[in-house]
């Protein structure tokens, strides 16, 4: 009865780990018909599977970004993940290995594919892409099912405080996760009170250039989209946008430590925060 006993309350402690597993979401998986196909056992099929075990093994301990170069011309194979910075480490490395296991499977003869997860992106290709700006690539556009009322300037100011928020990510240039801010405010609105979230970020490998281009791509695709929704994010092949709305009780106070007070983007009274920091533990 003991052994039984404990037997049980080791699967029970297995299943606590289980549950407290995360848990990321698939958006869209694009294997490029219109590239050239490779066969299997190929030079070029080894060092895919060569850059994507790498890319996968990589991931527990080089988030939020990695390229990799694998073989040699004319069957060498590009490589990359990318995960957003404000998830946790472990998120990144569990997505990247989701992601990995969902292109392997699903483009199985394409020299150029891509996975978007709403935490990560994935991709191979047998050119090289590192620094260059995309402008034709896929991408994974998530808005919520929520919008806001008509009555709501939401959508008319979003515009405006995405560009302040393009221009600063361009400027952080911290190495190793260059290129990213993190917007944090409290908007009063028509009585109502709610919490906006906001991130903006681009590839390392980009110059600031091409990042704001790339931003500002994003940016568009929301607005043209879905600029009333609650949420929405953007995943291109060389950067995101997401913003999220939360509401919080009338006259609610959002934590001080470690914010900016006084900034205006929404002609409302708000706080924000910018960090350029490494993935949370």
């Amino acid at each position: 009865m003991k052994g039984k006993k404990s037997k049980l309350g080791q699967l029970d402690l297995e299943a606590s780990f289980v549950s407290l597993k995360p848990r990321v979401n698939h958006l869209l998986t694009s294997c490029n018909n219109r590239s050239e196909n490779f066969t299997e056992d190929s030079s070029y099929d080894t060092n895919r599977r060569s850059a994507l075990k790498y890319l996968r093994t990589t991931s527990s301990t080089t988030p939020p970004y990695l390229s990799v170069t694998k073989g040699l011309s004319p069957d060498t194979v590009y490589g990359m993940y990318h995960c957003r910075v404000d998830i946790t480490k472990s998120t990144c490395r569990i997505c990247v290995r989701n992601a990995v296991t969902e292109i392997s499977r699903s483009c199985t003869s394409q020299k150029e594919a891509f996975v978007f997860y709403e935490q990560c992106m994935v991709r191979y290709s047998d050119y090289s892409f590192f620094g260059l700006q995309e402008l034709q690539g896929p991408n994974a556009l998530l808005p919520s099912t929520s919008n806001f009322p008509i009555t709501s300037r939401f959508g008319e100011k979003l515009p405006g405080k995405m560009n302040k928020l393009i221009t600063r990510a361009a400027s952080t240039i911290l190495w190793p996760e260059p290129y990213f801010v993190m917007d944090k405010q409290h908007v009063n609105e028509f009585g109502s009170s709610y919490a906006v979230d906001t991130l903006v970020q681009c590839s390392p490998d980009l110059d600031p250039g091409n990042c704001t281009v790339c931003l500002r791509l994003a940016v568009q695709g929301i607005l043209d989209c879905c600029s009333q929704s609650r949420s929405a994010l953007n995943f291109l092949p060389k950067c995101l946008v997401r913003f999220n709305t939360s509401s919080l009780p009338p006259n609610d106070v959002v934590p001080s430590l470690g914010f900016i007070e006084g900034n205006k983007i929404f002609e409302s009274t708000f706080i924000v925060v910018i960090t350029a920091s490494a993935l949370a533990l």
